[in-house]
């Protein structure tokens, strides 16, 4: 009898838990959900297919980007049960 190691499909994926406001929000139809993406997933693909699935109209280059409560850069690196944040540009008055 062989085994079967399922854990080679699941180490390769990661899940985040991603956080909507304002016009995001509305746009994605929630304020939060969980999203299984591949472990080598960055920041920007991330927003990208996110952007894809929910046709968000703001582009990447107007958001800003916090994980885990903290303002991040792009080029950041995010990692299994992490929060995400993409953040629109807020008008004062």
């Amino acid at each position: 009898m062989s085994t079967i190691d399922l854990a080679t499909n699941t180490e390769a994926m990661m899940t985040i838990n991603v956080l909507y406001f304002a016009s995001l929000a509305d746009e994605a139809n929630c304020q939060e959900e969980a999203v299984s993406v591949e472990q080598s997933t960055s920041l920007t693909e991330l927003y990208e297919q996110l952007s894809q699935k929910h046709r968000f109209s703001r582009p990447q280059a107007e958001l800003r980007v916090a994980v885990n409560d903290y303002f991040a850069k792009w080029t950041d690196q995010i990692h299994d049960g992490d929060s995400v944040v993409f953040i629109t540009p807020v008008a004062g008055g």
